[in-house]
């Protein structure tokens, strides 16, 4: 896959549908305490776009603003209905200049098994079992 590349996504329900630009070296697997808990898992892959290269396709996302392990508001939006998250960014009031960076959630995307994280974010929040997880039996499906 080129650094610069057009991806698509969705909820999970497909009320929300979107297009988006992206440059695939930003990919990075986040560790903060938030991405756990908002993910329900261990981690979090995230991808960045700029807000201008986001286009909504179908639907709107609901917003919700939360406090971030960095200090930082970050604005949420998730699918009303089904309550997939789709990405986060700065809320409008703190960034007085510039565009918005939308940390797309790489799970919604089509493309997701084409984008492998580049960098790993916020280690000292790291689980410790998930470093290597090659030695855990494997299942095809459950």
């Amino acid at each position: 896959m080129d650094d610069k590349t057009s991806v698509d996504g969705s909820c999970h329900c497909e009320a929300i549908k979107f297009k988006a630009r992206v440059d695939v070296s930003r990919a990075v697997l986040c560790h903060c305490r938030d991405c756990q808990i908002m993910s329900g898992g261990p981690y979090r892959v995230i991808l960045q776009t700029s807000e201008q290269d986001f286009q909504l396709v179908q639907g709107k996302p609901k917003q919700y603003i939360k406090l971030a392990d960095s200090g930082n508001r970050r604005e949420l939006a998730f699918c009303e209905v089904c309550s997939t998250q789709l990405y986060a960014t700065s809320v409008v009031e703190d960034v007085p200049e510039g565009e918005r960076l939308l940390g797309l959630r790489v799970g919604v995307l089509s493309q997701a098994a084409e984008l492998r994280p580049r960098a790993q974010v916020w280690c000292k929040s790291r689980v410790s079992w998930c470093s290597d997880l090659s030695a855990l039996h494997e299942l095809d499906r459950q």
